[in-house]
């Protein structure tokens, strides 16, 4: 959520930071909501004073016997207690309005993010390992024959419907591995602390996290009021909502592997093929929470951390910085990490890791406080992908196929699979 102050500070630097995204100038509209709020305060506020001053009144008038000025200034202080209370309601009803429109306000790209309307203008600007030169053509995950049955698209469609998988036997037991193998590369090299979250949240929470209200669409919602987190950010992020941190806490750095729920709104007809795009998937999530001056540090150190996992796979990748047309509503800077999928002839997102400035904060009323004793102010929040499970279990399927169909296995899973080293007909040998 964006800070009123420093849009009443340089509302033209708020609108052109917008206008990078595509939007119309706001500040014109923000400001008048903020307007109408603040004078409803001060005539609450006003009132108050006069009801107060009466109410003393009322007592020097009973002091004195003067029982006509007792009876009139105490029907005056009914009548303020009343303009009062209607005063006090309609500034909460300013204030929640001008919050309201505020919280579908995306926050604004860094001066460092390229200008663009959509993924056509993201720049790339690193790339890891080559793509392999097969001897044959190359073919998609889900028509592998080391897949096989496997994979199990029939069975999930009769339980669940369309984009859910039931993976069996080796594929399963290689998906899991691919989960520990990135905990413990977090965990033990990265030093993010691993925590086990609840995937059920209030509405407070993908509200903190900019899932709410703008686009609750794209999550799953129980009959009693919970939501289902499309990833673990929700719940990590929201740790230290509500709360001061002292400064010597910071920077905290942390992963969590959770089943994660999308319903996919937006992408009616895409890759509705294989496993790519599912309501139901895994991701080990990275979420720091440091001082607003180390976060550009801290996105340096996150996306990394997400490279090397691809990278200790053997798995050829890409860096890609979004441009302001296809960042996130809450980013202030993203990097997206392409895997290189054969099957399909080209690149794949398989990370997203994200700097949200105060933005999130902001809704969350999450703030530390400085060591010089300076007043408490929000602190900085990111989050990204260490990795997509499913989908990095695609580029493995894919990457390490052999022209007999079976699937060579990247050595840093080898210690998580007994020291198998292939996967054969949905079997590991």
């Amino acid at each position: 959520m964006h800070d009123i102050r420093a849009i009443r500070d340089n509302p033209d630097q708020f609108d052109a930071r917008l206008a990078r995204r595509g939007l119309s100038p706001l500040a014109s509209e923000i400001l008048g909501l903020d307007e109408a709020r603040r004078a409803a305060i001060h005539a609450a506020e006003t009132a108050q004073a006069e009801q107060n001053a009466a109410s003393k009144l009322v007592g020097a008038a009973k002091a004195k016997g003067d029982e006509a000025e007792f009876e009139r200034l105490r029907a005056l202080v009914a009548e303020k207690k009343s303009e009062v209370a209607a005063m006090q309601a309609e500034a909460a009803a300013k204030d929640t309005e001008l919050r309201d429109r505020l919280l579908w306000i995306p926050n604004s790209p860094l001066d460092q993010v390229p200008d663009g309307a959509d993924e056509d203008g993201n720049v790339e600007i690193h790339r890891w390992g080559s793509p392999r030169n097969f001897a044959f053509t190359p073919r998609e995950h889900y028509q592998l024959s080391a897949v096989g049955a496997a994979m199990d698209f029939e069975t999930a469609a009769k339980l669940s419907g369309a984009r859910f998988v039931v993976l069996k036997g080796g594929v399963a037991r290689v998906h899991r591995a691919l989960a520990q193998f990135m905990l413990d590369l977090h965990v033990t090299e990265h030093e993010l602390t691993e925590n086990i979250t609840p995937v059920l949240v209030r509405p407070e929470a993908m509200l903190g996290t900019g899932n709410l209200p703008k686009f609750g669409e794209d999550s799953y919602q129980t009959t009693n009021g919970w939501w289902l987190i499309p990833t673990a950010e929700v719940t990590l992020t929201n740790f230290v909502a509500g709360e001061v941190l002292e400064d010597s806490a910071l920077p905290i750095r942390m992963t969590a592997h959770t089943n994660c729920f999308r319903s996919e709104a937006g992408s009616a007809g895409k890759d509705t093929a294989g496993m790519l795009r599912q309501h139901q998937f895994e991701k080990v999530e990275m979420v720091t929470i440091c001082r607003p001056e180390d976060a550009i540090a801290e996105h340096e150190r996150m996306t990394k951390c997400a490279e090397a996992v691809l990278e200790r796979l053997g798995l050829p990748y890409r860096r890609i910085v979004l441009c302001t047309g296809d960042m996130g509503f809450g980013s202030q800077k993203t990097y997206d990490l392409e895997v290189w999928l054969p099957g399909q002839n080209t690149y794949r997102e398989i990370s997203s890791c994200s700097t949200c400035g105060q933005f999130q904060a902001r809704r969350m009323n999450a703030r530390y406080r400085p060591a010089d004793g300076g007043k408490p102010d929000f602190v900085a929040t990111l989050n990204g992908s260490g990795l997509a499970v499913g989908r990095c279990l695609i580029a493995v399927l894919e990457n390490g196929q052999e022209e007999d169909g079976s699937v060579t296995l990247p050595a840093a899973l080898h210690p998580y699979l007994g020291g198998k080293t292939r996967l054969v007909n949905g079997a590991l040998v």
